[in-house]
């Protein structure tokens, strides 16, 4: 399964012909917010007009991701996301409630489900395939990829738009703050790991994937495999996941050049990684990705994102360059809030 091309918005400056990292973006408070491109030359501006931020986002990076690909139309389009368009939801009961459920503009209404941005670039291209949105919290990014995986395998596709999407809102983060997610008091996200404490930083993003069955020549990273588990007992559990994950993939832990995992400063999140660290992947180069975009459910998007270009690139850039070594395969390690785990292997084409 072959990355074709990707596109990325995110809170670094991560779209279009950018320098890859070249100047990572320092966030200090509680939140890391997407850098969001200029839509005019992505999307009609009569169209962006009516469409919520998620939405120009979730379009923007669609669209520019098929862009890269030469390809007009996919034959599959997949989203996951864990909230979906909170802004355009919140807009429409606030509005329901202020009028008194009389009177009702619709657009919000249509625009608040949870498949409005894989049905928005559908239209766009006139698209009449396969079009699906999976939201299953900390797991709908991965759920997508093993449909699209699915697809190519059996025939039913031969090129699949697949991405994942999440947005920070005023009311989602604050109720999310209460809940304990996010920190209390403002923290640097460079500085979220030589300071953990109880909560972490909001993240948001929206990165799509161009995947084919058949290389290209010109691709960015081969997916080997992706395989998402529920609750672990223990971190003995998530060990014997990993390794069997590996197995099944014919990899073993010494040929992992590069592991990028979500650890997110949050003492309850760290304390997995840091074990796993310790015992199975002490002489790996590791990047903890969430200090480039911040947490959201389907931040593993953002993370396959890096995994492809690192690769496409052929060294890892956080390593210094008398350390360098050819980049063959990273694999990815997230979990959120504990509850869903998913581990995702790339390998150079």
């Amino acid at each position: 399964m072959y990355i074709r091309a990707a596109s990325n918005i995110s809170p670094q400056n991560t779209f279009g012909n950018q320098p890859f990292l070249s100047e990572l973006i320092e966030y200090n408070g509680d939140r890391l917010t997407c850098i969001e491109p200029d839509y005019k030359t992505l999307i009609d501006p009569k169209l962006t007009r009516r469409m919520s931020r998620i939405i120009k986002m979730g379009v923007a990076a669609g669209m520019d991701c098929l862009h890269q690909a030469g390809i007009n139309a996919p034959d599959a389009i997949i989203t996951g996301t864990a909230y979906g368009c909170l802004e355009d939801t919140n807009t429409f009961l606030s509005k329901m409630v202020q009028q008194n459920e009389e009177a009702l503009a619709p657009t919000a209404f249509i625009q608040s489900t949870h498949n409005t941005i894989s049905a928005q670039i559908a239209l766009l291209l006139q698209c009449h395939r396969y079009n699906n949105t999976f939201v299953n919290g900390g797991a709908s990014f991965e759920n997508g990829l093993l449909d699209a995986m699915m697809l190519l395998y059996e025939g039913e596709a031969s090129n699949v738009l697949i991405g994942g999407i999440d947005e920070i809102t005023i009311n989602s983060h604050a109720i999310l703050k209460r809940m304990g997610l996010y920190r209390r008091k403002p923290v640097s996200n460079f500085e979220l790991f030589n300071t953990p404490g109880k909560g972490t930083m909001a993240g948001e993003g929206s990165a799509f994937f161009l995947l084919s069955r058949e290389a290209s020549g010109n691709d960015w990273a081969k997916i080997d495999g992706v395989s998402s588990f529920y609750k672990p007992r223990n971190v003995a559990e998530i060990q014997q996941h990993i390794r069997t994950f590996l197995l099944t993939q014919n990899t073993d832990i010494n040929e992992i050049g590069l592991l990028l995992t979500g650890s997110n400063g949050d003492l309850k999140n760290v304390a997995v990684y840091e074990q796993l660290l310790q015992y199975d992947f002490d002489n790996v180069p590791v990047i903890n990705y969430k200090a480039l975009c911040g947490e959201y459910p389907t931040s593993s998007a953002f993370a396959m994102w890096l995994a492809a270009h690192e690769i496409k690139n052929g060294v890892c850039s956080f390593v210094s360059s008398r350390n360098q070594i050819p980049l063959k395969k990273v694999l990815i390690y997230n979990h959120y809030q504990n509850i869903h785990h998913s581990l995702i292997l790339l390998s150079a084409c």
